[in-house]
């Protein structure tokens, strides 16, 4: 509602700008006051044909017609500096009253018609070789630009255009981690639609254009956390599907410890003294980040909102069913013979990775596949399944959900927007960061008593819809079985296909051919 509310501002304030700048040129200032007209009146003025004002209707392609329509504008008014073209962008109310408002700044020409008709007398002069003319025509030409302006207003059309498209339609991301294994693999390069579940809008107002939360080198945050922006995400194309990867903000990434390694939450160092001591030996310090700039993480949604999740013996079951498993899921296996030899080469022609530390000592992330074939290679190769009784896991309760470990987790409810729950000391601790954090609530517990901005609360309502993620990697994956739920307002976007791919992350060890240009949803 807030961004709503700054482009009606902005538009208020152009239109009066317009009311002014309008009789300049001869044209009754209360035509800048009326929508559509305005901008046709405009197209007039610049020399563009009129039916370029419909292409303002057109999202995404409306920024840069209204930005050319802004800088022609001022151009036909003789400002012709880059600091002209910079302000008619970025501050286009501001510009149009000081244009109205000097009187030393009169109309020359329409700039559009104006500028194409230099361009092409500069083309039929190159073509013609008369150099002499061509010199001529340009000094005394105001739309000759030299090298260096030319190079500058390249570049910054190329970051402005890379980082708007960035920004609003399709990001480009990397696999870090072999948590998605074997779906997506360390080292894939993939595109990801930001509109396809409905575009979010900026938060961060002030950023360094191309980056997520890092500068490289320096190792400082990339942003400046206020002013900020309220959430709003516009009408999706499709809906969130069980099953699907998805691309999210990491829930718990709002306080962070920046290691060289990677981000560690406060909540992870505060329950892991090895870790804790590391931060503490190390002076790596806190950094607390907004929503739209907590890591980046890719999982597959597992459970949507409403749904009852529960793993039993490593399957997955919603809401008592069999959930669906990925062709390739992996577990963790530890693999010995006796006699067999086992070459590396045949781990790699197979596709097991053995660059980990666990394969050091027989350890590897195995799906039923490889598993098969493993066996095959001689009567006396053991392929043993090793559980993983991992237990420290979301909720962090021990004393009231006994015996949570990552194979055998649940049954746990996935909240649903508009849903009221009791609220008792035996669930709190699932949904007392909801209550808090994601949805922004004064939560207290006083005296057992449950206080919710300031006042005493045995129910609470969900404002908005979570999910359950989890990585084809089961048993390497850090997901919401260690975090907890996915909010809405932390999805980024759908990936859509892999379009490069390095062997374990570096291009040294080669390039998988046949990965590149495959879908990013394989199940």
């Amino acid at each position: 509602m807030t961004l709503l509310i700054l482009f009606a501002l902005f538009y208020i304030a152009l239109i009066i700008s317009l009311f002014f700048l309008f009789p300049k040129v001869n044209v009754p200032g209360w035509k800048g006051l009326v929508p559509g007209l305005n901008f046709v009146e405009w197209c007039k003025i610049i020399g563009r044909p009129e039916w370029h004002a419909l292409l303002l209707l057109v999202p995404i392609l409306n920024f840069f017609i209204f930005s050319y329509m802004a800088i022609e504008m001022a151009r036909s008014f003789g400002y012709y500096d880059f600091k002209h073209s910079f302000l008619a962008v970025v501050a286009t109310p501001l510009l149009f009253l000081h244009i109205a408002f000097n009187n030393n700044a009169a109309f020359t020409e329409p700039n559009y018609i104006a500028e194409k008709a230099y361009l092409s007398k500069v083309k039929e002069l190159q073509k013609a070789g008369n150099i002499h003319e061509l010199a001529k025509l340009q000094r005394k030409s105001p739309f000759y630009k030299n090298g260096g302006r030319l190079w500058i207003e390249s570049l910054i059309f190329a970051i402005f255009a890379a980082a708007f498209i960035r920004m609003f339609l399709i990001e480009a991301y990397v696999i870090p981690t072999p948590s998605m294994e074997s779906s997506l693999l360390v080292g894939d390069y993939l595109f990801v639609s930001k509109v396809h579940y409905g575009l979010r809008t900026p938060m961060t107002v002030f950023q360094v254009p191309l980056l997520h939360n890092r500068i490289p080198i320096v190792n400082t945050e990339s942003y400046l956390s206020s002013p900020s922006l309220p959430y709003f995400r516009l009408p999706a194309l499709t809906d969130i599907h069980r099953n699907e990867p998805f691309v999210f903000n990491w829930p718990i990434g709002d306080s962070v410890y920046i290691t060289p390694q990677r981000s560690f939450a406060a909540s992870q160092v505060r329950d892991n003294p090895l870790l804790k001591n590391y931060i503490k030996r190390e002076h790596f310090k806190l950094v607390v980040r907004p929503v739209d700039k907590k890591d980046h993480y890719i999982k597959r949604n597992i459970a949507i909102a409403g749904d009852t999740l529960q793993i039993i013996d490593r399957q997955v079951y919603i809401n008592g069913s069999k959930a669906q498993n990925p062709s390739k899921l992996q577990y963790a296996y530890r693999v010995s013979s006796t006699k067999t030899h086992l070459n590396p080469k045949i781990f790699e022609r197979l596709g097991i990775q053995t660059g980990n530390e666990e394969a050091k000592h027989g350890v590897f992330y195995l799906y039923q596949e490889q598993v098969e074939k493993l066996k095959k290679l001689g009567e006396d190769v053991v392929v043993e399944l090793i559980p993983n009784t991992e237990s420290r896991l979301f909720p962090h309760d021990p004393k009231h959900f006994k015996g949570w470990n990552v194979d055998n987790y649940g049954p746990i409810w996935i909240p649903k927007k508009g849903v009221t729950i009791e609220l008792t000391p035996e669930n709190i601790a699932l949904y007392k960061r909801i209550i808090s954090v994601y949805e922004r609530n004064d939560f207290d517990i006083d005296n057992g008593q449950f206080v919710i901005n300031g006042k005493p609360a045995h129910s609470y309502t969900f404002k908005q819809n979570y999910y359950w993620a989890m990585g084809d990697n089961r048993h390497q994956s850090e997901d919401s079985r260690f975090w907890g739920f996915v909010p809405e307002d932390h999805i980024v976007g759908k990936p859509l296909f892999i379009f490069f791919s390095t062997k374990n992350g570096k291009i040294s060890n080669g390039i998988h051919w046949d990965r590149i240009f495959t879908s990013a949803n394989k199940m």
